[in-house]
């Protein structure tokens, strides 16, 4: 399977849209097909199809189509229609004027000019000119319409030229009327639409305009995601440095950066040693320490020293351009919440020229004129707005991207934004995600052998080991200077452990299920595993010619923000759960410490997709864990999030990808979701709103109810502000802030259940020690409190927050003691009281 991305001409509206991706999938080997208004983009997923057939299919259907180039060179052309469309619109103004003051001016007793008073043709051929004039301009409406219709697809322009072009023949048919009236055509005058024709083009130029610059700002973070790359980069060739363009970058080229210069490329450091500011990409704005070695990314600012690259991935393989598109792409995306906006608009256009033929005759047939019933039916056309329904959700998908992005929260598609705010249930790996990700060796136990040849052995099996806790055994002892022996038959035992000859020793470390099935004798060694794993350490058992010669004891100590991430997905009313295949001991242990709700303990790697589908059945599992590891998991769950990516962004098993290591962005992409799939489904109901409301209003139906009639200027109006109003309503979520926590993107909780895995489980909730029941108490000391008007205003700030049971405030002693009826974290609480206007010097449990 291929996919290829395109870029589409000739789409104004969801019917438009539509009609491509039918098109599209027409042709032979095409599988999958997302055409984005948003973006004027179309994404082709398929075998053995070829560019000129996808093109030569699409522009069959009345649109054009190419093969996608650089992102720079799309921006520049979306921000170079807006200006032609502001071009257009001035034009057409600059003729309206006067064409209105012709047509309108006697009804604000304005004078005519001496060589039309009196003259009604002269004044109705005047009208027309002008209205023509406003029509050439605007004639990309009537090719676009007319050529919808003659490939039997109409769309939003089909309505417009319509409505304008109907008007306009009307109008011409009653000005050769007038000549063959014996007085002059005076009482025919006020029957004329020409200025209708040109207002409803008019009206429609500007919603486009300012449709197209809101648009615009939707694609503002990729913009500023390419801006950020230099435009020259320093390299040395031939001994000399020399400046070159950016995109001459080679692979392999060595690249110098100064302090406050952006790296070109993404590579590795071959000299030097500084502080690179990674915020462009991970959100971060500490700086990290780079040394020789160490990977470099595209874009990062260097701060402080001089830095000699080696180019590692340059151009389109940046991590910077992986961002870009992964944001592109998500837009360009369908979210199934969009499904049944799709399947109306491919129907919209012809049910509304039905509608408006229905209209026209009905009036007729009511006995009014064919000027009232024109006007009526007119009205229909124009103000009908499939563009509302096309735009409600890419819009919405875009903003939401780029909000991510700039926080290091990547989506890779629309269906993983909105899945991601569906999450009931969160499901976290323990090792590198819940906790550091290394581990230390802590405690040694050596029974057979002396300490120092129990470390020399054990570092000898697992130097040939990937897994953490490996690398904790083999760097402490190369820290404690101890000989490396060497193994040889080496072989890994995936979930259990090692084994290797050790100077003619078969040596086997591992946990205790691996030990016992090998028939070793661990009784007299259990009490110490048992004290260890219930400290949160991991035993690691190691054994020679199958006696037990020693327990290597390994701690990983959880992220500083587990605790807090937990707490806002128990707010959020997500049930968290940790799967690991660590003992039950020290999970519990690392469970009880972070919060989280239930344990499944020692399970394999192919075990956890079990533990996945079992929970699905309860609810939307997201599953957190590194993306590696844990890639069968987090295929299965319903979203997968990998933390820590850094700049390996590519995690193809993820839907969601977390650039820092904490995760604490993982409530954080939670909440932005569920505030992007809020703002879609007001989107929605808007054009729905909108639509099912106003064409009825333009067809008169509430004339004889309430005597309510519509101009069709005034629809031309209300058609170009329903998709302003979309896009303007996306626009919002820019200011969102996704790491404030609360209730309001709340889902009610669901239930567990009681045991998964072959191993079982257990429930950490409602027990004495799970923060869930726990109340505590904290102490704030506060500075500026000077009456009981603060204390007042201390006590609210604090007594609303989720979590404060009751905040007792005490003005003598400058501070407040607040019960908490679950853990509530510092920096919440410190914010509280500097939001009310005071200052938080400390908070003591």
């Amino acid at each position: 399977m291929e996919t290829k991305k395109y870029n589409v001409t000739g789409m104004s509206c969801a019917a438009c849209s539509s009609h491509v991706e039918k098109a599209a999938r027409s042709v032979k080997g095409v599988s999958d097909v997302n055409v984005s208004l948003l973006t004027n983009s179309m994404t082709v997923t398929g075998d053995g199809f070829s560019d000129a057939d996808v093109c030569k299919a699409v522009k069959a259907a009345g649109y054009g189509a190419k093969a996608a180039g650089q992102n720079k060179a799309e921006i520049s052309e979306k921000d170079e229609e807006t200006g032609k469309i502001a071009k257009r619109l001035i034009a057409s103004v600059i003729l309206l004027l006067p064409l209105m003051y012709i047509s309108m001016g006697h009804m604000f007793s304005l004078p005519l000019p001496p060589f039309l008073e009196g003259n009604y043709i002269a004044t109705a051929l005047c009208e027309m000119i002008l209205s023509a004039s406003v029509m050439v301009i605007n004639s990309k409406f009537f090719i676009n319409g007319f050529n919808g219709i003659i490939h039997l697809a109409p769309n939003m322009d089909t309505l417009v030229a319509l409505g304008s072009g109907i008007s306009f023949i009307y109008s011409v048919a009653v000005v050769f009327l007038m000549t063959a009236d014996e007085h002059g055509g005076e009482h025919l005058l006020h029957g004329l639409y020409f200025e209708s024709a040109a207002m409803i083009l008019a009206l429609i130029t500007i919603g486009k305009m300012l449709e197209s610059r809101s648009k615009g700002k939707t694609t503002d973070a990729i913009k500023r995601l390419i801006d950020l790359s230099p435009k020259t980069a320093m390299v040395i060739r031939d001994g000399k440095e020399i400046e070159i363009n950016a995109e001459d970058l080679l692979q392999g080229d060595i690249f110098t950066v100064r302090p406050g210069e952006s790296f070109p490329a993404d590579g590795v450091v071959i000299e030097g040693e500084s502080a690179v500011n990674e915020a462009a990409l991970t959100g971060e704005s500490i700086p990290v320490d780079k040394t020789e070695g160490s990977k470099v990314s595209a874009a990062t600012i260097n701060q402080n020293g001089f830095l000699k690259c080696r180019a590692t991935h340059v151009g389109s393989e940046t991590s910077l351009s992986k961002i870009i598109e992964l944001v592109e792409n998500a837009a360009s995306t369908k979210a199934p919440v969009a499904k049944l906006a799709d399947k109306v608009s491919g129907i919209f256009v012809p049910i509304v020229i039905a509608i408006a033929a229905v209209t026209l005759a009905v009036w007729l047939i009511a006995g009014k004129d064919f000027g009232f019933a024109l006007a009526r039916a007119v009205s229909v056309l124009v103000i009908s707005c499939p563009c509302a329904l096309g735009l409600a959700t890419p819009v919405a998908v875009m903003v939401g991207s780029g909000v991510g992005a700039k926080n290091g929260i990547l989506f890779k598609t629309a269906a993983s934004l909105e899945a991601a705010g569906r999450t009931q249930i969160a499901v976290f790996d323990k090792t590198g995600t819940i906790t550091e990700g290394r581990p230390e060796v802590t405690d040694k136990i050596a029974f057979s052998v002396s300490e120092n040849e129990l470390i020399k052995i054990a570092a000898a099996v697992e130097s040939k080991s990937e897994h953490p806790i490996a690398k904790a055994i083999t760097s402490y002892a190369d820290e404690n200077g101890s000989e490396r022996y060497e193994a040889t038959d080496f072989s890994a035992l995936p979930g259990h452990g090692v084994c290797g000859t050790v100077n003619g020793l078969r040596v086997l470390g591992g946990n205790l299920s691996l030990i016992k099935e090998k028939g070793v004798k661990t009784d007299f060694a259990e009490s110490y595993a048992k004290a260890f794993a219930e400290k949160g350490k991991t035993p690691v058992y190691f054994t020679i010619n199958e006696t037990l010669a020693g327990i290597i004891a390994v701690a990983d100590k959880p992220k500083p923000d587990s605790n807090d991430a937990v707490e806002e997905l128990k707010d959020l009313g997500i049930r968290t759960v940790m799967l690991t295949g660590d003992n039950r001991a020290t999970a519990f242990a690392t469970a009880k410490a972070t919060g989280i709700e239930k344990v499944v303990a020692e399970v394999l790697p192919d075990g956890k997709e079990n533990v996945i589908q079992t929970l699905s059945e309860y609810g939307k599992v997201a599953m957190i864990g590194d993306g590696i590891n844990d890639a069968p998991a987090l295929t299965r769950a319903d979203t997968g999030i990998a933390v820590g990516a850094g700049t390996d962004i590519a995690t193809d098993a993820a839907d969601v990808v977390l650039m820092r290591a904490g995760i604490q962005d993982v409530p954080a992409a939670i909440r932005l979701s569920r505030q992007v799939l809020k703002n879609i489904k007001e989107n929605l109901f808007w054009a729905f709103f909108y639509n099912i409301l106003c064409i009825p209003l333009a067809a008169g139906v509430f004339i004889p109810i309430a005597g309510i009639e519509l101009n069709p200027m005034f629809g031309a109006a209300a058609m170009s502000l329903s998709s302003l109003f979309v896009v303007t309503n996306a626009l919002r979520l820019n200011f969102f802030d996704i790491k404030k926590r609360g209730k309001s993107n709340r889902m009610p909780p669901v239930s567990l259940p009681e045991n998964i895995g072959e191993n079982g489980s257990e429930i950490l909730v409602n027990k004495n020690e799970s923060t869930e029941d726990k109340e505590m108490t904290k102490t704030i000391y506060i500075e500026g409190m000077m009456c009981q008007h603060c204390v007042a205003h201390v006590k609210k700030a604090l007594d609303a927050l989720d979590g404060v049971k009751e905040a007792a405030v005490d003005l003598e002693g400058k501070k407040a003691v607040v019960t908490l009826e679950k853990n509530v974290d510092d920096k919440t609480l410190t914010a509280a009281v500097d939001e009310a206007g005071y200052k938080a010097v400390k908070v003591e449990r």
